[in-house]
């Protein structure tokens, strides 16, 4: 498999040895490495929910984390809760 460049700013030797340093990685690996940017990705997100909405309860910020997250209509369906729509 050839790497892919696109619109990257990674150069084709640096994106090779990521892929090679991927593949090399056993699935516990993998499967850390997924969980600390999936953890670090919520973590920045509810930190700027918390700077659009400073009177959000934690459960309102998760609720909100989770609608862009998974959508409005599944949430909803899910968690019977939408965000208020006064623009807050």
């Amino acid at each position: 498999m050839r790497p892919r460049t696109g619109l990257s700013d990674t150069s084709p030797e640096a994106l090779a040895k990521q892929i090679e340093l991927y593949r090399r990685m056993t699935s516990v690996q993998k499967a850390r490495l997924v969980r600390d940017v999936t953890l670090t990705a919520n973590t920045m997100g509810l930190a700027g929910l918390r700077q659009r909405h400073p009177a959000a309860s934690e459960r309102e910020l998760l609720l909100r984390l989770a609608v862009l997250r998974l959508g409005e209509e599944l949430v909803a369906r899910a968690y019977q809760w939408r965000p208020p729509r006064d623009g807050a």
